[in-house]
């Protein structure tokens, strides 16, 4: 049984580290496992930290694709990746989420009749403006397997005519998160930084949606400028640049911390010590519920809406006076309660059992 898994980008590197970690403890299934990095997250704060910290293995191929437009880096990396396909003939291409990794993978192997799983299936934010969502609304449609984390995503899929070969895994994301919840209380950085415990709240913002509108980067940054709270502000290099350009560095003062991105393990131990989090990251949500912190969502819309339906998360757009609200609201407070609604913590279990079932005949 020969499987190969798409990646490029920082999300999917965390969902892969869990699969290669199940794997290890499956080696006498004898399942060859092939890893191919896109590049589409290359530098060393995106991309090789994950791999060194989360033990994930060297990748058997590295496209070494990024930093072009969504056109010219899909284009290429499905040339790249059908000539891995070609030599490595896998029974199975499994991808990740909703890159444009994702894509390459999903319409290279389907060009050549591979059968191809979809590990987070079925999300939706019915935003067609988000190169996300044309990447799930492609791959789901494309897919032999279809993985979902919630019962909303179930539900997407569904409404969308697909019935067959649907499976409730729950959310890998929270395999990953439990894997290394007792790797968080090692991690230094909070001390490092000088943060007391509860006594700050963590901003991450890089979707396109707020980083290329410069309203809405004004209406955050200069809000957040004005309040009287401690902010950690683990910058991307995009978000960066663009507040550079937009010329708002000014707001950047002593109560906004930048910081350069941070690895998988200490993102986990600023998120669980923080009074609050303020994000636009599907993945960064969905870890502050895991560690029991409120969220401020600046998006218009979600694909994890249950954490929005339950009220653990705030969804907002950039409005000052909400903006100001909601944080004297939420900050401090805590999860009390945390429903299953991303499974158990045994997805990647669920998703070997249904290959090994499937394709039983390799083994």
């Amino acid at each position: 049984m020969k499987i190969v898994s798409v990646i490029g980008a920082r999300p999917q590197f965390i969902k892969i580290s869990v699969i290669t970690n199940l794997l290890k403890d499956l080696e006498y299934m004898k399942i060859k496992h092939v890893l191919v990095h896109t590049g589409q997250h290359f530098d060393d704060e995106m991309s090789k930290v994950f791999f060194e910290e989360l033990d994930i293995p060297k990748p058997d191929y590295n496209l070494d694709i990024h930093s072009l437009n969504h056109g010219a880096m899909t284009g290429r990396m499905i040339e790249k990746i059908e000539e891995v396909l070609i030599k490595e003939k896998p029974d199975l291409v499994l991808v990740y989420g909703d890159t444009n990794s994702t894509l390459a993978g999903v319409l290279s192997a389907i060009k050549m009749n591979i059968s191809i799983g979809h590990v987070e299936s079925g999300l939706r934010s019915f935003n067609f403006k988000m190169p996300e969502e044309i990447n799930r609304i492609v791959a789901d449609r494309l897919s032999t397997f279809l993985f979902c984390p919630t019962d909303t995503s179930i539900e997407n899929l569904f409404f969308e005519g697909r019935r067959n070969e649907i499976y409730d895994t729950g959310d890998i994301m929270y395999d990953a998160f439990l894997m290394n919840k007792d790797l968080i209380k090692e991690r230094t950085i909070a001390k490092d930084l000088k943060l007391d415990d509860k006594k700050y709240i963590l901003l991450t913002i890089h979707r396109p949606e707020n980083t290329d509108n410069y309203d809405k980067m004004f209406n955050i940054l200069s809000t957040l400028y004005s309040m009287d709270y401690n902010f950690v502000f683990p910058i991307h290099p995009r978000t960066k640049q663009k507040i550079k350009d937009f010329n708002l560095e000014k707001f950047i003062n002593s109560n906004i911390l930048c910081i350069d991105p941070v690895g998988y393990l200490d993102m986990l131990k600023l998120e669980s010590c923080s009074g609050l989090v303020i994000t636009d990251s599907g993945g960064v949500q969905r870890e502050a519920f895991f560690n029991r912190v409120p969220a401020i969502i600046l998006r218009d819309q979600t694909e994890w809406v249950e954490l929005i339906k339950e009220k653990f998360h705030i969804l907002l757009d950039t409005d000052p006076k909400l903006i100001r609200y909601w944080i004297d609201r939420k900050f401090g407070t805590e999860i009390k309660r945390q429903p299953m609604i991303f499974g158990n913590g045994d997805t990647s279990k669920k998703i070997l059992d249904v290959i090994v079932e499937k394709f039983k005949d390799k083994f």
